[in-house]
């Protein structure tokens, strides 16, 4: 499974020193803001797609049950879906019970 979460988020595995030569002049992203739409997009969103026909198809997305986005902080210590699922299972190995969604005085 890729490692590109709802939104396209894999881009932001790069850092933020990013050698910007390979850039073309006229993308100027210094007023760019990271995760602006990152909410809306876990949400799900509305994609028109216009053809070169001159049709237009008219698409609503929405994440997978079970989708888990992982904000950037966390992201790179888990690059892809086989790390956090390890993570986890250690993590689980831990517990004494299985948590339930009541149990968020712990």
């Amino acid at each position: 499974m890729s490692n590109q979460g709802v939104s396209g988020q894999g881009s932001q595995n790069r850092p933020e020193d990013t050698d910007t030569e390979d850039i073309a002049p006229e993308y100027d992203f210094s007023q760019g803001v990271r995760g602006k739409h990152a909410a809306a997009m876990r949400d799900g969103y509305m994609m028109v797609i216009h053809h070169s026909d001159g049709t237009t198809e008219v698409r609503d997305v929405t994440p997978r049950p079970g989708t888990v986005v992982l904000d950037p902080d966390v992201r790179v210590y888990f690059p892809d879906s086989e790390a956090v699922n390890r993570a986890l299972r250690d993590l689980i190995g831990q517990l004494s019970q299985p948590s339930t969604p009541s149990d968020t005085s712990q």
